[in-house]
C-alpha cells in the first residue's frame, strides 16, 4: 500500500530541490563535456544525500523546533551560528541576483527588447509582490512542481523525436575541466533547508530517511536525464537558460512555451526566497517591515547594475562558496551531535569522521576552484 504521508514529504522535497538550478545544468555540462561532468552530476547528488541525512539525524537528536542558525548555534556555538546566516543572507542575495538575470533574458527572448529593462522591470513587480505580502505564493512550490514535470516530460518527448539528438554531442571529454561544473551542480541540489521543515511537517519520523533519500535519487535522475536530452540535442550551441535555446530550436510557440515556464519558475524562487529574507530581518532581527524589505530587494539591484555578470556564473558562485559553507557546517555539526544530542533519534547513519572530512574536503576543493585557487 502506497503511504501517503511519505509521498507528500517526497513532492515537498523534490518541489524545494527541483527550481531555477535546473535550467542552468545543460550549458555548464555541455561546456564541461557530458562525460566530463556525468561523474560530478551524479556524486555530488549522493554527497547531498549523505548532508541531508546528516543534518535528518541531527534534526532527530534534538529536542524542540529549531532552523539551520539554531542547530548550528547549538552545536558550533556562535561563531557556528554567525557563518550559517551569512551562508544563506549571501546565498539568497546570490539566488535573487541569478533571478534578475535569468528572467530578463528570458522575458527578451519572448518579446525582444533591452534585457536590462525587462529585468528592472521584473525586479519593480517582483519586489512590489513581496513588500505587498501576497503570502498565498508562498505556497506555491506544489503547483510549480506539477507544471515543471509537466513540461520537463514535453521537452523530453519533444527534443527525443525532434530529429536532433545526436550522440556525439554527448562523447566531449576534457579531464581538465572537471570541476567546471561544480559550483552550478551543487547550487541545483541544494536542499538543506527542506530537511528542518520536513522534520517538523513528518508525524512519523522514521520516514524522513527515505525521504530524503527517495526525494533526492530522483532528482539526480531527472537531472540526469535533462542534461542527457537538451545536450544531445544543442551540444555546444546549449543556452545559458536551457529553455531559450530550446524554444528557439522549436519555434515561436516553443519559444513562448519554454520561457514562460522558466520565468515562473524564476519567479517564484524569487519571491519565495525574497519573503525568507525579509521574514528573517523582521523577526529575527528585529527590523522594521520596510526597512526589512529595502535591504532584502535593495542589495541584488545594486550588484546587478554594478557588475556585468551571467546566470551561470552567479548559480556557480552561489553553489560553490555559499552552498559548500552550508554543508560543511552541517557535517561539522553532526560531528559535536552525537555526543551533545539530547534526543534518541528515529535513524542513525553511521559514517567515520575520516570520511566526514573526506566530503568537506571535496567541498574545499570546489570553493577553492572558484575563487580560481586552484
Amino acid at each position: 500500500m502506497v503511504n501517503k504521508q511519505l509521498l507528500t514529504a517526497i513532492s515537498t522535497l523534490i518541489g524545494y530541490i527541483i527550481g531555477a538550478g535546473i535550467l542552468g545544468i545543460p550549458f555548464i555540462i555541455a561546456k564541461a563535456g557530458f562525460l566530463t561532468s556525468l561523474p560530478l552530476l551524479i556524486g555530488l547528488g549522493i554527497l547531498m544525500i549523505i548532508v541531508d541525512l546528516c543534518l535528518g539525524e541531527i534534526t532527530l537528536r534534538t529536542k524542540g523546533t529549531h532552523q539551520l542558525t539554531g542547530y548550528m548555534g547549538k552545536y558550533l556555538g556562535y561563531k557556528g551560528k554567525f557563518l550559517m546566516m551569512i551562508s544563506l543572507i549571501i546565498g539568497i542575495y546570490g539566488s535573487l541576483l541569478a533571478y534578475i538575470i535569468g528572467v530578463g533574458q528570458s522575458l527578451t527572448a519572448i518579446f525582444g527588447g533591452s534585457t536590462l529593462l525587462w529585468s528592472v522591470l521584473f525586479f519593480v513587480i517582483a519586489s512590489s509582490i513581496i513588500y505587498g505580502g501576497l503570502d498565498w505564493l508562498k505556497k506555491s512550490e506544489n503547483i510549480l512542481m506539477l507544471f515543471l514535470l509537466i513540461v520537463f516530460s514535453v521537452i523530453v518527448i519533444v527534443l527525443l523525436f525532434s530529429g536532433h539528438f545526436s550522440i556525439s554531442n554527448l562523447t566531449l571529454f576534457q579531464p581538465n575541466n572537471f570541476l567546471f561544473p561544480f559550483g552550478v551542480i551543487l547550487f541545483a541540489y541544494l536542499s538543506t533547508g527542506a530537511v528542518p521543515v520536513l522534520h517538523r511537517e513528518l508525524k512519523n519520523k522514521k520516514l524522513l530517511k527515505k525521504t530524503i533519500i527517495y526525494g533526492i535519487s530522483t532528482t539526480i535522475f531527472v537531472y540526469t536525464l535533462f542534461a542527457f536530452i537538451v545536450v544531445g540535442v544543442m551540444g555546444v550551441n546549449t543556452t545559458q537558460i536551457a529553455t531559450i535555446g530550446i524554444g528557439e530550436l522549436l519555434g515561436s510557440v516553443g519559444i513562448i512555451f519554454f520561457n514562460l515556464f522558466a520565468i515562473l519558475a524564476m519567479t517564484t524562487s524569487f519571491i519565495a526566497l525574497g519573503f525568507a529574507l525579509k521574514d528573517m530581518f523582521e523577526f529575527d532581527y528585529k527590523f522594521n517591515f520596510n526597512t526589512a524589505w529595502f535591504f532584502t530587494i535593495s542589495v541584488p539591484l545594486i550588484f546587478f547594475l554594478t557588475f556585468k555578470t551571467t546566470f551561470t556564473q552567479v548559480l556557480s558562485w552561489v553553489g560553490s562558496i555559499t552552498g559548500g559553507l552550508a554543508c560543511v557546517l552541517i557535517l561539522l555539526a553532526y560531528l559535536k551531535v552525537k555526543k551533545l544530542g539530547n534526543r534518541k533519534p528515529e535513524y542513525t547513519i553511521n559514517i567515520s569522521k575520516w570520511f566526514v572530512y573526506l566530503i568537506i574536503l571535496v567541498y574545499i576543493i570546489g570553493a577553492l576552484f572558484e575563487v580560481g585557487l586552484i
